[in-house]
């Protein structure tokens, strides 16, 4: 039985939001697949070191790295949103997860492992309820600023953590920059200069094969070569270390433990986990989506997230999120879909049961050099210098990320970024910009500019004033003194009209706001209206009873419209001894007047149509 062409159109579109690969899936071609596989490749290799490093960060055997960069970056790749993002093991979260759960058992433990997987499964069952929930906007308020301080601070760290493996020198796991650097400088006299040189040739490599041929591998080109050099110069014997044999077996299916006491165990440390691990994510997916132009799903990376973690613990993976180091290779690499995520995760898998020994000689300098290379792509300069020449308030956000970010904690960085947007943009919504306006000329009738950008004069008796923002509880101080400023006692203007096209809403506080404010101007002899507010924000305010209170006569619908009915209602003593006509629908002078009197010819009277009624938007 076919099903109506509407059911059939919903069913689509809900099997499309549930499974997003079906939507990219479409694209695969043969070059997609090859650019992907390409990509896949590097990732691999990438991976392979960073796997076993981050694995030992977190206290764990050196497998359950490798095992969460297999499973992990499956399922994220195939239910985000990202199509570059590579998720998996990260320092932040490796470190994290070592700290609070080597609080309960000693490291390295089967109790400790068995944590470390319950913490997963916990972690990633937040995630994916606030990805049902459709909370995803609350990254929202993660600035494009926040995103490319805490980038920048990011590929500061990563070139850091390649310092030790570049210069062939021991630094400290897990050290700060300033005493990576600090470290580096005391030992300059024990640099490996074969390290130096392995890293430099693949950099080297790599760079000119990018200019060379933009379409070839580079990376691993970089990497093969810089192995070679490593055999010719011996390294082994002058010091350069190894990524080494992998183990050759995969994750067996296991259940994490989910008994009371431990899930109230770690419950608390997975919900800062899985918050930081989402963080993470959607700040590198919209890093990346700044180049590609992809719009990022919030709410849907939430979920891909949150099932990677589910499903990771029952491969004994532990907590995983998104990778700047293997996101930004895989992006430079060429990637199209996430395919290349799960090629990548393929050919690990690869790799580790069939042949283990395969990284055995692949030197620890080159994978330095290699990084540093995406560390150095990560960082936006472009944007950076826009933003440095921007206002001040994001200079402060930029640099206040970006520092956080390399001298403090990384899990605080974001939030701090968070924090200092937040401030900038209740201040910004609770101090609308609020500006005097003029006709521009009278052959412009009612096109309304700034006095003071454009110097223009206006009328002695009324005077225009645009709010650009929204009139509510949080903003009614700041427009209410900048209302009394521009009209009172002292000012010339006792009439004033607002020009309400900037206005998007208007709450209570804001219409009793407005109320005072015509009582103060009717006693002083003048008065408050209205012109152009939008039928939507008008409906709203008469809901409220604002209309009312504020008489539904002082709202019109355009300036033309205020004009023709206010202008006439101006003391006429001052009308006649202006020399300023700022409106059409001001009188002319009285000696031009008589001019054209003299010569037969009345002035013609502006005449306005009052528009008809058009129904609320």
């Amino acid at each position: 039985m076919k099903l109506p062409s509407w059911f059939s159109q919903d069913y689509k579109s809900l099997l499309y939001r549930a499974f997003p690969f079906l939507v990219w899936g479409k694209e695969l071609d043969r070059r997609t697949l090859h650019y992907d596989f390409l990509a896949g490749i590097t990732g691999a290799i990438i991976v392979l070191p960073q796997g076993v490093a981050y694995a030992l960060i977190a206290g764990l055997p050196a497998q359950y790295g490798i095992y969460t960069a297999i499973v992990t970056p499956i399922i994220a790749g195939l239910f985000g949103s990202s199509r570059h993002l590579v998720s998996g093991p990260t320092a932040a979260i490796s470190i994290i997860v070592m700290k609070m759960t080597s609080d309960l058992a000693a490291v390295g433990t089967d109790e400790f492992i068995s944590l470390a997987l319950t913490l997963t499964f916990l972690c990633g069952l937040i995630q994916f309820c606030l990805g049902i929930a459709r909370l995803g906007h609350v990254i929202n308020f993660i600035s494009h600023t926040v995103v490319i301080g805490f980038t920048a601070g990011a590929a500061i760290l990563i070139a850091a953590s390649q310092l030790k493996y570049f210069f062939g020198v021991p630094i400290e796991q897990g050290a700060s920059v300033t005493n990576t650097v600090s470290t580096l400088i005391d030992s300059a006299a024990n640099f490996n200069y074969y390290a130096i040189a392995i890293a430099l040739v693949t950099m080297g490599s790599v760079l000119v094969i990018s200019y060379l041929r933009p379409r070839w591998p580079a990376m691993l080109m970089g990497m093969v070569i810089g192995s070679i050099l490593c055999a010719v110069l011996g390294g082994e014997k002058n010091g350069i270390s190894l990524v080494g044999a992998l183990p050759g077996t995969l994750p067996e299916i296991s259940a994490p433990n989910l008994t009371f006491d431990t899930v109230s165990a770690v419950f608390q440390s997975a919900f800062a986990v899985a918050i930081l691990g989402l963080v993470e994510a959607v700040s590198i997916s919209r890093s990346v989506a700044v180049n590609s132009g992809q719009r990022i799903s919030g709410s849907r990376e939430f979920v891909g997230q949150g099932l990677s973690n589910i499903v990771g613990s029952f491969f004994s993976c532990y907590a995983g999120s998104g990778s700047f180091t293997r996101t930004g290779a895989n992006y430079h690499a060429g990637a199209q879909t996430p395919m290349a995520a799960i090629f990548a995760a393929a050919i690990l898998a690869l790799i580790l049961v069939v042949a283990p020994w395969s990284t055995a000689y692949l030197p620890m300098p080159a994978m330095a050099g290699s990084i540093m290379l995406i560390a150095w792509k990560l960082i936006d300069f472009h944007h950076i210098k826009t933003i440095l020449k921007s206002n001040r308030e994001e200079v402060i956000i930029l640099l206040a990320t970006f520092g956080s970010t390399v001298f403090v904690e990384l899990e605080f960085a974001i939030f701090i970024g968070v924090i200092l947007s937040l401030v900038v943009f209740l201040r910004r919504t609770s101090m609308p910009k609020i500006v005097v306006v003029s006709p521009q000329s009278l052959e412009s009738g009612t096109e309304l500019r700034s006095i003071k950008r454009y110097g223009l004069k206006e009328c002695p008796q009324l005077r225009i004033v645009r709010i650009d923002g929204s009139i509510f509880f949080g903003s009614v101080n700041h427009i209410q003194g900048k209302l009394q400023q521009f009209c009172n006692r002292n000012t010339p203007q006792k009439h004033l009209m607002l020009h309400c096209t900037g206005i998007n809403l208007i709450d209570i506080a804001g219409v009793e706001m407005l109320l005072n404010e015509q009582r103060r101007l009717k006693n002083l002899g003048g008065s408050l209206t209205f012109c152009a507010l939008t039928n939507i924000v008008k409906d709203d305010v008469a809901k409220i009873g604002g209309l009312e209170k504020l008489g539904a006569k002082n709202f019109y619908s355009s300036v033309d419209v205020a004009l023709k009915i206010l202008v006439p209602t101006l003391e006429k003593p001052i009308c006649d001894d202006c020399q300023v006509r700022v409106f059409n629908q001001c009188p002319l002078p009285p000696s031009i007047s008589n001019q054209l009197r003299f010569m037969d010819l009345e002035p013609q009277p502006v005449t306005v149509k009052e528009p008809a009624d058009t129904p609320s938007s």
